[in-house]
């Protein structure tokens, strides 16, 4: 089992920035990949960007340049750092992890960017 808790969220304005952290506890010496993914309301749950035990990337195209998914393998810690954030970046931001045993998620954090 791993655990996953997200921090960071909040309300910004556009052209800020915010920097989420997920912290995992558990069987993380089995997580191949871990990522963010973000949902709006009344829509699906979307990936923002993923990072492999590799190191190896992937970002959605809405996102390319203004978002950067890295980690901390000390901290068992992946951050998202968000920069020039826009209201379409509103939602709720939920961390995921993949080993072995299946998919696990975070609770989720809001992040709210006003006009």
């Amino acid at each position: 089992q791993v655990q996953l808790v997200e921090s960071g969220g909040g309300l910004v304005q556009a052209g800020g920035s915010v920097r989420l952290s997920c912290a995992a506890s558990g069987s993380i010496f089995s997580i191949v990949a871990r990522g963010w993914y973000r949902q709006a309301p009344g829509k699906q749950r979307d990936l923002v960007a993923t990072i492999t035990s590799g190191g190896s990337t992937n970002y959605a195209d809405s996102v390319k340049g203004r978002f950067t998914i890295s980690r901390d393998n000390a901290k068992n810690t992946v951050y998202l750092q968000m920069n020039s954030l826009k209201p379409e970046d509103t939602a709720v931001y939920y961390c995921r992890a993949i080993g072995p045993g299946g998919v696990y998620w975070g609770q989720g954090t809001q992040v709210t960017v006003s006009s």
